[in-house]
């Protein structure tokens, strides 16, 4: 035991003290209240004030509030469809402090550095519209589509009567799809599709930065009496200018060598894939669980240690499902994507705590003996209804304790796996909101099912499995501590 307990302490030490594990871990926690924020946005103008498919179906007064409803579309959209942008400049600001560097200033940095690769400028032509036939298929339509030279013909010779007498258009002009562009920033970049490029842009240019802003050659100094921030400012210019260029030149590369743009490249060659072999594997999901649980065994914070990988691979399957309700609200279960995502593993692999040790609380109440455990569990309980369990990981303890670790680790990967099969049968609705994670059972899977009454009866399923499994461990425990106790 003490061997597994130094060998996953290294681990656990690597990982806390790796800059760019820490970094993204950090930026996803900081940026979390905004997320949250933004699946408000979404349960307001889909589950409450909708007639079509919330509350106000039921309720038609409600509707009165329809008037706020673009307040919350648009916070919907400032976080959740942004959130590449946030994360982006929160990693730079993270990996500027780790190179001893403070202030503001990074964060818009990594913004520009991020920009640089994104493309602003767009054909016209690509842009689509669909319609849904009377049996519920929908068909695509591109504005090159609605092009034709009739069309062209008419609209110049409408046009043309604007003309002052005696002028006319040539009849060699005419009018193509390529005439027309457009500028902005496409919510395909900025949503959570765009995360892997945000994230290794602002790690790779921020490093860039920091070898430039390092070297005293590339430093305008400037008189004394000129204002510190003044100074500050011409000491990072050329680092700056520097840093945007090799970043802008690195995506011409990518873009000159494989045709596709940095975004697209790093989208189908990284991003995509991870989430195809471990967000869309539940084989991949139950060893993750695995891993954090022997983590937790040895005392060390597992879902901390794995939350650098876990989130970036997760949260945009979150958000790939928040989209398609947001966008079509009464969308069927085939029509939302994924059915594991990270708000899916919170409700069924992580509710009452790491553990699942709910499950271990309601099993020492109904059925152990002994004082001292049922009254870490009655302290444990109010906490556990909030998630968070550390007075029953370290009050039992759960940490190297060879009887309870077995259902310790066993618990959250069979919830996950049963959990995983409710979703894939359609028993449960597929999870489709961000909800705090200190939100209690119950109304967790109700509120991240987009309201649905079987979110919290698939929770209640999955509480009475981890129950089950506890329970022996419990008697076997018990046993065990009466029998050391008649030794001593």
């Amino acid at each position: 035991m003490d061997g597994f307990a130094d060998v996953m302490g290294r681990a656990g030490a690597w990982a806390g003290q790796n800059k760019y594990l820490g970094a993204i871990k950090n930026a996803f926690q900081n940026y979390m209240p905004a997320t949250i924020s933004g699946a408000v946005g979404v349960l307001w103008t889909n589950v409450l004030v909708n007639d079509q498919t919330g509350l106000g179906k039921l309720w038609k007064p409600i509707m009165a509030l329809s008037v706020l409803n673009p307040i919350f579309t648009a916070l919907q959209y400032a976080t959740i469809s942004c959130i590449t942008i946030g994360v982006t400049m929160l990693v730079a600001s993270e990996i500027a402090e780790a190179n001893g560097e403070t202030g503001a200033y990074p964060a818009v940095l990594g913004f520009i550095l991020w920009l640089m690769v994104t493309p602003t400028s767009f054909a016209a032509g690509d842009l689509s519209t669909s319609l849904t036939s009377t049996k519920g298929n929908t068909i695509s339509i591109k504005l090159a589509d609605l092009f034709n030279s009739a069309g062209v013909k008419g609209a110049i010779a409408s046009a043309a009567k604007s003309l002052p007498a005696g002028d006319s258009i040539g009849s060699n002009q005419t009018i193509t799809i390529d005439n027309f562009s457009y500028q902005g920033i496409l919510s395909n970049y900025t949503a959570a599709t765009g995360l892997f490029t945000g994230l290794i842009v602002a790690i790779v240019g921020m490093e860039i930065y920091n070898i430039f802003r390092k070297n005293d050659h590339l430093k305008i100094k400037m008189p004394e009496q000129v204002p510190p921030g003044v100074a500050k400012a011409f000491e990072v210019l050329i680092p700056t200018c520097l840093a945007a260029i090799v970043i802008g030149a690195i995506g011409l590369v990518c873009q000159l060598a494989t045709g596709a743009e940095v975004n697209a490249f790093i989208y189908n060659m990284v991003q995509a894939p991870m989430q195809s072999i471990i967000g869309d594997n539940i084989v991949a999901v139950m060893f993750m669980y695995l891993v954090i649980m022997l983590f937790w065994c040895v005392g060390i914070h597992g879902n901390n240690m794995l939350a650098a990988v876990k989130e970036p691979i997760f949260r945009p399957l979150l958000y790939a499902n928040t989209a398609v309700i947001t966008a079509k609200p009464n969308a069927s279960q085939s029509e939302i994507p994924y059915v594991m995502n990270l708000t899916m593993l919170q409700m069924f692999a992580e509710w009452g705590g790491s553990g699942v040790t709910l499950g271990l609380v309601a099993a020492i109440f109904v059925f152990g003996k002994r004082e001292e455990n049922r009254t870490i569990a009655g302290i444990s309980l109010v906490p556990g209804l909030f998630n968070i369990n550390e007075t029953m990981t370290f009050g039992i303890p759960l940490v190297l304790n060879p009887i309870l670790d077995i259902p310790f680790i066993l618990a959250p990967i069979v919830c996950i796996f049963i959990g995983w099969i409710l979703v894939s049968t359609g028993f449960c609705p597929k999870i489709v909101l961000e909800v705090p994670w200190t939100m209690p059972p119950l109304i967790f899977g109700y509120v991240a099912t987009g309201a649905k009454l079987m979110g919290a009866v698939s929770q209640l399923l999955v509480f009475a499995v981890s129950f089950v499994i506890y329970l022996p461990f419990v008697l076997i425990y018990e046993r065990q501590q009466n029998k050391q106790e008649a030794v001593d």
